[in-house]
């Protein structure tokens, strides 16, 4: 097996071909394709557009492909129709598109059974594994790290590499904005009773309004889709909250139309932030106030460790965390707290 795919006029590409279409040395190239947080975010792309254009495949890869493997990738999601995952799917297919692998997607539809259903397949039709929002145990994650190269995405597991969105941090944020509009009185709006991160927002959101001398309620578990958001509505309006934080984008989104439904006043009668800042946030009436994360670099660091694990020349092998920050992005979803 040559180390690359011939291009259009019959040449194997090479790194150097790839360096110089993209005005750039070899070694950032080399940098680009295997630990792409360390190279500005223009360049990579640029260079990532002209390894696509010249059908070049890292000799590393080929080189692991003709020592047996697949050249193929898994990601699993939860839910492949929830618009937070499409910025992960994305940064993650572009990684692995640069580095010479193919992606293969998974709809694990909310399932523990069907994430360990999965693996058990996969283990020998794929080099290695990306998973995200897992909702397997602890001890399920362990064993199925040990057994092939494995990281999760925002489900953290001791010893096994993780990529964690930090959603808490901007919970914090969003409660002292709730404090800054005189709302006393908050909701949270939890999402599935298994998710990991909903555990870890809880606590953040507990934890802060404490700080803040807030009263709290919490409301749901809720299925993290629009649909649930009419009983979520009908439970935060029934706390007397003046505002509240839902689980995710969709949940708030959901909540909107209820509240329209009932003639309750965004954000004049209740303020609410969502969680993700998924395509459409901005465009809902009024537009949400969320947490925004860079989610596709996310999706990208996740295959940089994963392909660390893969070939030591790509130098991330022994990375076990990346955080990844959030902020509120306001918006008009969030005003001044109702008077009486």
């Amino acid at each position: 097996m040559t180390a690359n795919t011939a291009s259009s006029n019959g040449k194997v590409p090479t790194i150097k071909d790839v360096a110089e279409l993209a005005g750039v040395a070899t070694s950032t190239v080399s940098r680009a394709l295997s630990n792409p947080d360390r190279v500005n975010a223009r360049t990579r792309a640029r260079i990532e557009e002209v390894a696509a254009q010249l059908n070049y495949i890292p000799s590393t890869q080929a080189r692991a492909l003709s020592s047996g493997r697949t050249g193929t990738v898994a990601l699993l999601v939860p839910d492949v129709t929830n618009p937070f995952y499409f910025d992960i799917i994305r940064g993650t297919q572009y990684q692995l598109k640069a580095a010479g692998y193919t992606q293969l997607l998974v709809d694990t539809e909310e399932s523990a059974d069907v994430e360990a259903e999965a693996l058990q397949k996969l283990r020998r039709s794929c080099d290695g594994v990306v998973m995200v929002a897992s909702r397997l145990s602890d001890e399920q994650l362990a064993a199925a790290a040990a057994s092939q190269p494995l990281v999760t995405m925002n489900r953290g597991v001791p010893n096994v590499p993780t990529v964690i969105i930090d959603t808490p941090a901007a919970i914090g944020q969003a409660l002292d904005h709730l404090v800054s509009l005189g709302h006393r009185e908050v909701t949270y709006v939890g999402g599935p009773a298994g998710s990991w991160s909903n555990a870890r927002r809880w606590t953040a959101f507990e934890q802060a309004s404490e700080a803040l001398g807030l009263t709290i309620h919490r409301v749901g578990p809720f299925p993290p889709k629009t649909t649930s958001g009419a009983a979520a509505a009908d439970a935060t309006l029934h706390s007397g909250a003046t505002a509240c934080i839902a689980y995710n984008d969709l949940l708030a989104i959901g909540m909107l139309q209820r509240f329209r439904e009932r003639g309750v006043r965004v954000p004049e009668d209740v303020s609410i932030i969502g969680c993700d800042d998924i395509f459409g946030a901005d465009f809902c009436n009024p537009p949400l106030t969320t947490m925004t994360a860079p989610v596709e670099q996310a999706g990208r660091v996740a295959i940089s460790m994963l392909l660390g694990q893969l070939n030591p020349l790509y130098g991330t092998g022994n990375r076990k965390l990346a955080v990844m920050p959030t902020h509120l992005t306001v918006r008009g979803s969030t005003g001044p707290a109702r008077v009486g």
